[in-house]
């Protein structure tokens, strides 16, 4: 059994800096798990917080920019693959962290996955299910209806479906489509099998929820958002517009933190204005990844809000790692 350790929970949690500290005591890589820190580009806006690290290619092809950052001793995976302009979507991101963390196995390090985009995760360990085939009539028929319209419909097939999409995916009409494709089949009890993309296997794997008091996480979240103004976010995506990026041909347009920007740049919005969208837009995703992540049993839960949870958190890790490597042994 290979071993794997998953950090996880919503936004503005503290994860990658517990994720580095982890790595540090138990001889780990990160590998993000976030459909939006993929982007190269856009790094202010998804929190890439890399600071002086440099990116180092490595050459496992053309299609994917694989590499890493060097956070002092601790390698850090799956940031800036592909440019704004291609759907990454999470085939491609099974296919890009089990090559990832194949190689971290193979030079006897631990495998930190790290991140909030819970779909993500939950395909990379169960593997994703394409067993249901296009419905054509039916994309024809809700290609022009409008994002809201779609995220009724879907609601009304699979609430638990809706809730399972990411902050990117509830604005983006192809994903819901599809998903309301997928509910509608489901829901008849049939399908017309096309396989499946494997997840991992055989592995031991120990999952950490991070969480905070929503009233407490959403002074984080807009503390962030100050501090992502600061660092010049509003600069960032001047450049991406002028390299020929715009709210069309990328993913700013469904991108929390970029797409609260076109009214602005389009002279509809001021930034006050901006800043309170993308702040009251990150706190409901929060509340969307808690529900999410609420109802995967395997979460080992720490309450930010209480006394001692770094001390019982180290504990629960040290108890899983000293056993693996025992079982190894």
């Amino acid at each position: 059994m290979k071993p794997v350790l998953v950090i996880c929970g919503p936004t503005a949690t503290g994860k990658t800096g517990l994720a580095l500290k982890l790595a540090r005591d138990f001889k780990g890589e990160l590998v993000s798990v976030d459909s939006r820190q993929v982007y190269r580009g856009m790094d202010i806006g998804t929190g890439k917080d890399i600071g002086e690290a440099r990116f180092k290619k490595v050459d496992w092809g053309k299609k994917y920019n694989f590499g890493f950052y060097q956070m002092k001793e601790t390698k850090l995976w799956l940031y800036d693959l592909i440019k704004p302009d291609y759907p990454f979507n999470v085939a491609d991101f099974i296919f890009c962290a089990q090559k990832v963390i194949e190689d971290i196995w193979q030079r006897g390090k631990l495998p930190i996955l790290v991140g909030g985009t819970g779909l993500y995760l939950k395909a990379l360990f169960e593997g994703l299910d394409t067993t249901v085939a296009p419905d054509w009539g039916l994309r024809k028929e809700l290609s022009n209806w409008p994002v809201i319209r779609l995220k009724k419909r879907l609601k009304k097939l699979s609430l638990e479906k809706f809730e399972a999409l990411n902050q990117s995916d509830v604005h983006n009409p192809r994903r819901l489509i599809r998903a309301i494709e997928i509910a509608l089949v489901e829901g008849k009890e049939k399908k017309d099998s096309l396989g499946s993309i494997g997840g991992l296997s055989g592995v031991d794997s120990l999952w950490l929820g991070l969480k905070l008091d929503f009233e407490l996480l959403y002074r984080r979240i807009d503390q962030r958002v100050d501090e992502r103004m600061k660092a010049g976010l509003e600069r960032e995506i001047k450049v991406l517009l002028k390299q020929g990026y715009h709210w069309q041909n990328s993913v700013l347009r469904t991108t929390l933190g970029y797409r609260q920007w076109q009214d602005f740049f389009e002279r509809k919005a001021n930034r006050s204005r901006v800043v309170e969208k993308w702040q009251f837009a990150e706190h409901a995703f929060a509340r969307r990844q808690m529900t999410w992540f609420k109802k995967q049993k395997q979460i080992n839960w720490f309450d930010l809000g209480k006394k001692n949870w770094q001390k019982k958190l180290a504990r629960v890790v040290t108890a899983w790692y000293d056993q693996t490597n025992a079982q190894d042994n």
